[in-house]
């Protein structure tokens, strides 16, 4: 059991559903999203069943409004294409649809994050010799790059929040400052790294990821301690509001259905 799961045990809430809480209510509705699989899917398909009911839910492989019933597997599940308004080839959802910038936000997850929002889901380790092989980038630097706009979610850890990529999958601000625009990359990059401990946001200037908000139970110590370079705090650092008892029931519902469909034994955190 991770820090953060063991300081919010004592809530009614655990570190991961308060993440996914947090990431889901940054959509709004009627937001067209590309969505990644695993904690982006989750959290877009919870504002889909709470506050954002009309939020447009894009997945790689071709469904356009997908409302699945649970969470899929993989962009290839049949039920995203079951439940989408309507279903697209790959080339029109990045052609059409992501490099037409039709796409208001991009929900991505990482292995590994710097500084700058870069996002690591490659290799770790050299990329000859690399310790890891990672799933790889899948349509996520494209995602990066086009969307007007990219939450990240991913637990908080000093193996996850590194001072140095060992590879550089998805740009987010490159060696920050106007180093995304001076490379010519259209979309507006990552506004927010929502994390189970609080929410980094991109200093307006530098670009440097900046802890605004931390979680109920979670200290600023803790936050600085799973992070791998000396990260700036807020000045303004504000408190994550505690999910509410609907949107937790909806969550818990949700991964237990999916758990049910897919012969697993639990749902996440």
């Amino acid at each position: 059991m991770s820090a953060a799961e063991t300081t919010t045990s004592t809530l009614d809430f655990t570190a991961t559903e308060i993440m996914t809480v947090a990431a889901s209510r940054l959509l709004k509705d009627g937001t067209v999203c590309f969505v990644g699989i695993g904690l982006p899917s989750t959290a877009a398909n919870l504002a889909r069943l709470t506050h954002a009911p009309e939020v447009v839910l894009i997945y790689e492989s071709g469904p356009i409004g997908a409302k699945p019933t649970v969470l899929p597997l993989s962009i290839g599940d049949g039920d995203l294409a079951l439940t989408a308004d309507t279903v697209v080839g790959t080339p029109e959802i990045f052609r059409y649809w992501l490099q037409g910038g039709r796409i208001d936000v991009g929900f991505l997850g990482a292995a590994q994050v710097d500084h700058f929002a870069n996002i690591n889901t490659t290799v770790i380790g050299p990329y000859d010799a690399p310790k890891v092989r990672l799933p790889g980038a899948g349509g996520a630097p494209e995602i990066a790059s086009q969307a007007k706009e990219v939450f990240i979610v991913l637990k908080h850890s000093p193996k996850a929040f590194v001072a140095k990529l060992p590879f550089v999958t998805s740009a987010g601000y490159l060696d920050g400052g106007d180093a995304r625009a001076r490379a010519g990359i259209p979309g507006a990059g990552p506004t927010a790294v929502i994390t189970d401990l609080g929410i980094l946001t991109p200093d307006p200037v530098t670009k440097e990821l900046t802890l605004t908000g931390i979680h109920p139970g979670v200290t600023v110590e803790q936050v600085k301690a799973a992070t791998g370079w000396d990260l700036r705090i807020s000045p303004d650092l504000k408190t994550t509001e505690i999910p509410d008892a609907e949107t937790l029931t909806a969550l818990r519902d949700l991964h237990a259905r999916t758990a049910a469909a897919h012969g697993q034994t639990g749902g996440e955190g």
